[in-house]
């Protein structure tokens, strides 16, 4: 594993566990640009995050 790689786990890693203290928007665009051409991969990374970070749920629609 190169240097590079180390860094992005290790930056990865630390996003994952602040991700529920990081303002909407924040989250939104880490989000949406590590799903860049992954959309194989969106829905897991989304149940993940809320799973462990309820905070980050959408809220329920309206009826």
């Amino acid at each position: 594993m190169t240097e590079q790689q180390i860094f992005a786990l290790l930056l990865g890693e630390a996003a994952m566990a602040v991700w529920g203290d990081m303002p909407r928007d924040i989250q939104e665009a880490l989000f949406e640009t590590a799903m860049r051409d992954r959309e194989d991969l969106r829905h897991g990374l989304a149940c993940l995050l809320h799973e462990r970070h309820p905070r980050t749920q959408h809220p329920a629609k309206p009826a």
